[in-house]
């Protein structure tokens, strides 16, 4: 992390590159962050926000800002956003993902690299796409993923976004992972759950990592653990 050196001004306002752990929610990251801050510096109010919420069972870049910057979240949320995703073939959850228990098995045997390959160019460019029902979409005044917790049916309307690039860049099946650089308000998971159809094999997102928003990469980010040390050396 290349900020460990520099002095913070966290009032007046940072910029801050994490790494999110696996299993945290987004709010989570900014509340810990907000916590660490205003207990060891003797802080008592602090304005802390994230630019782009990241799935619980995802891990990778989030933008923290704190102070006056957080009037700057709009300019980061419209960034576009990369991520290597691991789907695995042959299974569907309801949320696309692990977050619920599988409701279907299929037949993958008869896929091929290049029937993958040829499936992923049909979702490259501009699109709808119909978000999942376990997302923190609102509808109504309330997320989508409070509706389907409790059991009830719940219509998600369709969103308008890009798919810049996709690439296979393993394949051992059931298993296939991408490299994809898609446009704000992408749903990695909604992209597997289509995908999987268009196959005719269905797909849940075993795995995913945020690699890039914008410029800005996972590689320049920092642990939790890391800015707990920066904090001591203030």
């Amino acid at each position: 992390m290349k900020n460990a050196g520099r002095n913070f001004d966290f009032e007046s306002g940072e910029f801050l590159l994490f790494d999110k752990p696996y299993g945290w929610t987004s709010f989570d990251l900014v509340g810990k962050v907000r916590n660490l801050i205003t207990r060891q510096l003797g802080i008592r109010k602090l304005k802390v926000g994230h630019a782009g919420t990241l799935d619980p069972l995802a891990t990778g870049l989030m933008i923290v800002c704190t102070g006056k910057f957080t009037k700057k979240i709009l300019e980061f949320q419209g960034l576009d956003k990369r991520y290597i995703a691991t789907l695995e073939l042959g299974k569907t959850t309801p949320s696309f993902d692990l977050e619920t228990e599988f409701d279907g098995e299929y037949d993958y045997s008869f896929v091929t690299r290049e029937g993958v390959e040829k499936q992923l160019e049909h979702f490259c460019g501009e699109q709808e796409q119909i978000p999942p029902v376990y997302s923190a979409k609102y509808v109504n005044g309330e997320r989508a993923y409070e509706y389907a917790r409790k059991g009830k049916k719940v219509e998600m309307k369709p969103s308008v976004i890009r798919i810049h690039h996709m690439k296979l860049v393993e394949y051992h099946l059931p298993l296939v992972t991408l490299d994809i650089l898609c446009s704000k308000g992408t749903y990695i998971r909604s992209l597997v759950r289509d995908i999987g159809k268009g196959l005719d094999t269905g797909a849940y997102l075993k795995e995913l990592v945020r690699t890039a928003i914008g410029p800005y990469e996972l590689k320049n980010a920092m642990s939790i653990e890391f800015f707990k040390k920066v904090l001591q050396n203030i």
